[in-house]
């Protein structure tokens, strides 16, 4: 299961920081220089749907996972900052693959 909730964060995370990127640098300069305010609702209101989601999908994880609360802290920080999901999504991918290692291992045994 933990392995599960870890590939859920992973993929919401993506979807976030493409949908903040979306937002950031094609919807808003579709608002702002061609004045298309309609694409910042509804990319802004699918971001949040989005953010909504991974939030939980964090709290998920810490429930499951049971890592360190830091890593939902930055889970969420790295929801603020363009570019940032990608590089903790390197993070949480390593996480999974070790914890699809100890799995392995403890199947074998």
């Amino acid at each position: 299961m933990s392995i599960s909730a870890l590939k859920f964060v992973r993929a919401v995370g993506i979807a976030d920081g493409v949908s903040l990127l979306v937002l950031l640098f094609i919807a808003m300069p579709m608002k702002y220089m061609a004045g298309m305010p309609l694409a910042v609702s509804i990319v802004g209101a699918i971001h949040g749907g989005i953010f909504v989601t991974y939030v939980l999908a964090l709290l998920l994880a810490q429930i499951v996972v049971r890592w360190n609360i830091i890593w939902s802290v930055l889970g969420v920080a790295a929801a603020f900052v363009p570019f940032a999901n990608f590089f903790l999504d390197r993070k949480f991918k390593k996480m999974q693959k070790e914890r699809e290692e100890e799995t392995s291992i403890q199947v074998v045994s």
